[in-house]
This record gives C-alpha cells, structure tokens and sequence, in this order.
C-alpha cells in the first residue's frame, strides 16, 4: 500500500465547532467548506457524542447533496467511540457498534421512563443511540430553565445506577458499586446529559481515527483537532502522547484555556473577537485551514 501524508487531518467535535448549540443545525457554509477541504486532499473525521442517526442527518445528507468528491471517504466516531462509520458519495458504509460499550437496556429504560414521568417539559430522551444514554434539552426551553432542570435529572439518574448497582461519577462525585468498581460516567454539557461507560471519550474516537485512516493508507503530518469544551482536548492530549503533531482549537474558551504540551487555539488567534465562539468559530477556523492550502 502506498502511504499518503496530507499535510493536516482534521479531527472535529461537532456540537459547538460546526452544529450551533442553540439551532442544532450545521450552516450550509460549514457543509461548504468542509467538502472543498475533501476536495482538497485533507481527512476530515468527526469525533462526537452524537449518534450516527444525527451525523447522517446534519453532515452526511447535506456533504453528500453538496457533492463529496468522488473518491473520497468521511469517517464518524460517534457516541464518543462505541460507534463509528464512514461514507462516501456512494452513501453510507456499515455502522459499527462496540456492544461491550453500551450501557444495560433495563437502564435506559428506567431513564425513558423518568424523563416521561418528570422531566419531560424540559428535555428529551435520545432514541437514536446504540450505547450511551442520554437526555437533551428541548430546542425551546430557555438555557438556565433547562440547567436548572438538568441538576435535578443528573441526581436522578445517579440514583438509578445506585438502584442497578453501577458504580458511577459524575464531575467530582464517585459512587462505587457493590463489586467496589466504577464503570459509568454521568457527563453533563450545556444541552445534555449523557450517561456511558468510563471507556469511552474523545481519546478513543482519536484512537479510532488514527486507525481508521491508516487502513486507507494516510498517515498525516499533522493533526487539528476541534472541540468546544475542556473533555475535548482528550482528542489531542492522545495524539500529542502518541507522538502525533496536533494543534487544538477551543471555540468556547470562556472556561480557561489549560496549559498544554502542544499549541491551543482560539477565535483571537484569528484577531476575531470574544464574541465569535462555537461554529461560527469553527467555520473561522475552517476557512483560515483552506486559505492555508491556496497559498
């Protein structure tokens, strides 16, 4: 096989750098400029909690209408590594699923049924995930109504794994289960929860990333990967630890940008304000790469 060596592979988040936190939706311009990054030679791999069905919907369906250049592969991780598939303009391959990965059905049942029975006016449950377990705010519920609601739900869904007899953490919080053992994660964003297993994160989707692309044979020079929140800069902290060269983007940074081994990023970098964050951020960052290219 003959090994291709891009000069820059993108590894990106989606909610916040290229879906909007507050529409859900990818602006044609992101869609745009991510195909002529394609057309380009550069990989481009989503790294995302979201589930299959929304990236087909949100990327897939609008990079494949846009017209994918022929030839071409696009690989999703999604469910923060218990999922993945790739498409090209002939559409969609396989999604793969790791089943040791997903949280128990009776679980998510017993979640279905709280959010229905107490939480339902502010958030829905997700029925398009194959591992993880989660809960969204509804589009038209005003952000702190909904935060406010999400403490209540996350203390809620604690008390369930207790009853199920799942260790579990979330932020500082750990409650071991009667083997002694944690093995699940209550992760809270500004829009979500998500209830997963301890292995999975954004480092896995890069692990995956990197495989993914060496089976076709690309070996990037170097990595940018993109995310809006700190657990995001797992992505990169892998990379760089496997000897990878990657910068790392921060389109939200109002939480404080960590010190790092490698270079971060943001918006006034660019000599843009603090008030361009997320995707349009991200769609900042997607242009300055392709303005990179032309010279």
């Amino acid at each position: 096989m003959t090994l291709l060596h891009p000069p820059l592979a993108l590894l990106l988040d989606v909610d916040g750098p290229l879906a909007s936190p507050v529409t859900r939706r990818v602006s044609p311009g992101i869609i745009t400029s991510l195909i002529e990054l394609v057309r380009q030679g550069i990989p481009v791999v989503f790294n995302t909690g979201r589930s299959d069905d929304f990236i087909a919907e949100q990327l897939m369906t609008p990079m494949l209408a846009a017209g994918l250049p022929q030839g071409s592969t696009v690989h999703a991780i999604c469910e923060k590594g218990a999922v993945w598939f790739s498409f090209t303009p002939d559409g969609p391959g396989p999604i793969h699923v790791d089943k040791a990965l997903a949280m128990p059905k009776a679980y998510g049942d017993d979640i279905r049924n709280l959010v229905t029975r107490s939480y339902a006016d502010f958030m829905f449950f997700d029925e398009t995930k194959r591992a993880m377990v989660s809960v969204e705010q509804h589009v038209e519920v005003e952000s702190g109504a909904y935060l406010a609601q999400q403490a209540k739900f996350d203390a809620d869904a604690l008390a369930l794994l207790a009853k199920h007899d799942l260790g579990a953490t979330r932020l500082e919080h750990r409650a071991p289960g009667s083997a002694g053992s944690i093995d699940y994660r209550v992760d809270p964003s500004i829009i979500s929860t998500d209830i997963e297993s301890v292995r999975l994160g954004k480092d896995l989707g890069a692990s995956r990333a990197v495989e993914l692309l060496a089976a076709q044979g690309i070996v990037p020079q170097a990595w940018r990967t993109v995310g809006d929140s700190r657990t995001d800069y797992a992505m990169a902290d892998w990379l760089h630890h496997q000897d990878h060269v990657v910068k790392h983007v921060d389109v939200r940074p109002a939480e404080g940008v960590p010190s790092k081994p490698y270079p971060v990023k943001t918006a006034a970098d660019l000599q843009l304000g603090d008030d361009v964050v997320n995707d349009f951020a991200g769609a900042a960052f997607l242009q300055f790469w392709l303005d990179g290219l032309a010279r």
